[in-house]
C-alpha cells in the first residue's frame, strides 16, 4: 500500500529527531567542561539534516501527468553529518581554575544554555508532530484491515 510510505518518512524523522535530541543533550551536560580530550574547551554540536531521497518538482510532475507514477518519492530525511560550532569560545575570568591561562582567563564552552534550551523545545514539537503523522497512519491501516474483515 502506497500509503504506508508515510510510515517509513515519520520514522525516519524520528530517528533523526532523537539523534538531534541526544546531541543537543551532550552539549548541555558539557556546558561548563573546558577541558576535552583534544585540550580546549567543549565545542558545541549541531545536527545537518538532508532528504534520503528526493526527485526534484518536474521530474514528480512529469510522473503525475503521463500516469507513470513511481515509488521514488520522498523517502524521509536523515542527519547527514554533525558538525562543530565555530564560535568563539567565551573568556571567563578565574585565576584559581587550573585551566586558567597567564592572564587568568579561562576559555569556556561556545555552549548557550538557553539556546540549547530552545534546540530542545523545537526538536521536541517535531518529534510530537511525526509521532502524531505516524500513529495516524498506523490507525488508517488499522481500519483498512477491519474493513476487510
Amino acid at each position: 500500500m502506497a500509503f504506508l510510505n508515510s510510515l517509513d518518512i515519520s520514522g525516519s524523522a524520528l530517528t533523526a529527531s532523537r539523534l538531534r535530541m541526544d546531541v543537543i543533550s551532550e552539549n548541555i551536560a558539557n556546558a561548563s567542561t573546558t577541558k576535552t580530550e583534544n585540550g580546549g574547551p567543549y565545542r558545541r554540536k549541531m545536527v545537518v539534516y538532508e532528504p534520503v531521497e528526493q526527485n526534484s518538482f518536474r521530474h514528480i510532475l512529469d510522473e503525475k501527468m503521463n500516469g507513470n507514477e513511481s515509488d521514488r518519492l520522498q523517502k524521509g530525511v536523515r542527519v547527514s553529518k554533525i558538525v562543530e560550532d565555530p564560535s568563539d569560545f567565551t573568556p571567563v575570568y578565574d585565576p584559581a581554575n587550573p585551566d586558567a591561562n597567564d592572564q587568568g582567563y579561562v576559555m569556556m564552552p561556545n555552549v548557550d544554555p538557553i539556546k540549547e534550551t530552545l534546540d530542545m523545545m523545537s526538536v521536541t514539537r517535531a518529534y510530537d508532530a511525526n509521532l502524531t503523522a505516524f500513529n495516524a497512519v498506523k490507525g488508517m491501516a488499522v481500519k483498512a484491515l477491519e474493513l476487510g474483515r
